[in-house]
């Protein structure tokens, strides 16, 4: 079963069935039912539910109202100068490289890289238990947490050298394409009353309520839905 909203928001440490949200839980178990609810998740992603209630309204550039930090990453490794192609079309391929509606985007560095192999190694260049100065490529590209793992493997798998050298920082910028509610604006400003005549009408409701009107036209506006409304 998949739903908006959850049964259980505080978690449960008993299951008797006492209220509606525990026999909700043991009739779920009872029949093998997997409840899978995509609520503050699907608030907070860019095509979600404020950008539906946006587009129900018309509203034209638009963007994330209350943008989230901490969920993007950097990835720093260097490449021989040969490779560092291949390898940044892997990391591209695997999702990273992502700027706004940017893509493909990285940062790159020459400099020289040294390293010696000790016993049982086969290094890219130079011999084992000998100092080895290579030509190489810094690398940099940002990409969202959670593909983190997808973009390390696609690195290891691309990179020429038995010891991948590479970092993964975390970085605290706000990430614009996620996070609470949007903000957009009309294609032409209403008067007030106009405009909430049209959302009683595109959102189907039977009533509308509101705060004391300005006497102002509606240009600018925010759409927020349960979690972005705090913000």
């Amino acid at each position: 079963m998949i739903a908006h909203h959850p049964i259980v928001f505080g978690g449960l440490k008993r299951i008797t069935g006492r209220n509606y949200v525990e026999r909700v839980a043991i009739k779920a178990i009872k029949n093998d039912i997997a409840v899978y609810a995509a609520h503050t998740n699907l608030d907070n992603v860019r095509a979600g539910v404020s950008a539906m209630m946006a587009k129900q309204l018309g509203l034209e550039n638009t963007k994330v109202l209350d943008p989230k930090s901490g969920l993007l990453r950097k990835l720093y490794t260097f490449v021989p100068s040969g490779h560092a192609s291949a390898v940044q079309e892997a990391l591209f391929a695997a999702g990273a490289g992502h700027i706004g509606n940017y893509s493909e985007c990285s940062f790159i560095h020459e400099g020289t890289g040294t390293f010696k192999g000790g016993g049982g190694t086969d290094p890219f260049a130079g011999k084992p238990g000998e100092r080895h100065g290579e030509a190489e490529v810094k690398v940099e590209v940002i990409f969202p947490a959670q593909l983190e793992g997808k973009v390390t493997a696609a690195l290891l798998k691309a990179h020429p050298y038995e010891e991948v050298a590479f970092d993964v920082v975390k970085l605290e910028n706000r990430w614009n394409e996620v996070g609470s509610g949007l903000i957009g604006e009309l294609p032409e400003g209403m008067e007030e009353m106009a405009f909430l005549a049209m959302v009683k009408e595109r959102f189907r409701t039977g009533c509308v309520r509101y705060t004391p009107l300005r006497g102002k036209k509606s240009g600018k506006l925010r759409c927020a839905e349960g979690r972005g409304a705090s913000c």
